[in-house]
């Protein structure tokens, strides 16, 4: 039976490493690579998925709801944070869900996903987090190449990029663990913040400057938290955090935290 098999393709080495296993397996025919654009990425990431999708032979389709994360958060008066987001369900997954429900039918088709094996959790968690089984109750089929055998290394992919004549996305090159809303991310912990003042702080200030607006509409909220003095659980607002490495002050160099979408954690608003 023919079976179209759609690529989540987001810009990032793991989507390209995804789609690079699903048409080694299965040819490019019936492969669709799927792009939901927010509106706010790095402009090398648009090199790279035309660069990749030439050397595929697969064109991109591009989805896109017209909205940036930061309106979406005015509209739906609520702040994304490490827990809750707004912006990867608006702009990821209700769009790509509204596209494949148009253009797919679900015993027809397979989903892939750039989930690799240190996340795998993500994907198969049957206790109502996971990626698979959310879907599989809608009656689709999701499959992550890159939690099968030979298990997914980074490494691997900028040299089988390099073999091809293709310059990984320069956010890699930075240090940033993503490659999507320009390094930014609502889920990204306080070593990301940092890593995103050094390397392009007009950016930063930019995000801090949407921040502090929807402050004046929302109250005392903001993206990241601060577990400082008496451990308890308070707002850090990218200004205060900015602030804060200026005068050499104290924040978690490990806490990365990382882009999770199209896997929802949390509450919805």
């Amino acid at each position: 039976m023919r079976m179209e098999r759609i690529v989540m393709y987001s810009g990032g080495l793991g989507s390209w490493a995804a789609a690079d296993r699903v048409i080694a397996r299965h040819g490019v025919n019936d492969v669709t690579l799927l792009f939901c654009d927010t509106l706010i990425e790095d402009a090398d990431l648009y090199r790279f998925l035309d660069e990749t999708a030439a050397d595929f032979g697969v064109p991109i389709t591009r989805l896109v709801d017209g909205r940036t994360p930061w309106q979406v958060f005015r509209d739906e008066r609520f702040l994304g944070n490490s827990r809750v987001d707004p912006c990867s369900r608006v702009l990821k997954r209700q769009i790509s869900d509204r596209w494949l429900k148009d253009n797919c039918e679900p015993s027809e088709t397979v989903v892939y996903v750039g989930i690799d094996w240190t996340e795998e959790h993500r994907f198969d968690d049957k206790s109502g987090g996971g990626l698979r089984p959310r879907r599989a109750a809608d009656g689709w089929t999701y499959e992550a190449p890159l939690c099968e055998h030979p298990l997914f290394q980074k490494e691997d992919a900028f040299l089988r990029l390099r073999s091809r004549g293709i310059k990984f996305p320069r956010l890699y090159a930075q240090g940033f663990a993503h490659n999507n809303c320009g390094g930014w991310c609502i889920k990204g912990g306080h070593a990301a913040y940092a890593l995103l003042w050094r390397t392009n702080p007009a950016l930063y200030l930019k995000n801090e400057a949407e921040e502090e607006s929807l402050r004046e509409l929302l109250g005392d909220v903001s993206m990241m938290t601060d577990r400082s003095g008496d451990g308890k659980k308070k707002p850090l607002t990218m200004r205060a955090f900015r602030e804060r490495i200026a005068s050499d002050g104290q924040y978690d160099l490990f806490d990365i935290g990382g882009c999770g979408c199209f896997v929802s954690e949390g509450s919805e608003p």
